[in-house]
């Protein structure tokens, strides 16, 4: 009886891993930027970004749940999407699990040497919340984040030094 038990609690303990890895695997997937997401029933954000000065380096755009536990926090962004930067206006299609509360963070790494340069690389969020030197450039989730129901079009406004 006592084994029984040991093998349904070692079983129950192996469904509960089950269970739990997809909520972790939803985390850091690089993904490539395919348009057609974009024209179904989603969920998934149109991203238009607007002003990128360059076409040097790359431009990277990640997704994150809209809350403040995961908002710019390292290691915690959904998706990301990283090509070749293109002078002007650039679109994207980022998928999400599920209809909710997202918001999005661009960056222009403009010599891409994959560092924040302050002084050349630019950068953008879902709303264009003021970006400055009192918020560290890391406005409140509030400000950025949006709802997703089907396919959601946003713009973004680049922004550099």
């Amino acid at each position: 009886m006592a084994k029984m038990l040991n093998t349904a609690m070692a079983a129950l303990a192996l469904g509960s891993l089950a269970i739990s890895a997809p909520a972790v695997a939803q985390y850091k997937q690089k993904i490539s930027n395919d348009p057609a997401k974009c024209r179904g029933s989603g969920p998934a954000v149109k991203v238009t970004i607007s002003g990128v000065k360059a076409s040097s380096g790359t431009v990277r755009v990640q997704s994150y749940r809209g809350v403040k536990a995961d908002w710019l926090q390292k290691g915690r962004w959904l998706s990301r999407i990283e090509v070749p930067a293109k002078a002007g206006t650039m679109s994207f299609c980022v998928p999400v699990p599920r209809n909710g509360t997202y918001g999005i963070a661009v960056r222009h790494d403009v010599n891409g040497n994959r560092k924040t340069d302050i002084f050349k690389d630019g950068g953008g969020m879902s709303n264009n919340p003021s970006i400055n030197i009192f918020n560290m450039g890391k406005p409140s989730y509030k400000k950025t984040a949006f709802q997703v129901s089907g396919v959601k079009s946003i713009s973004i406004r680049m922004r550099y030094r």
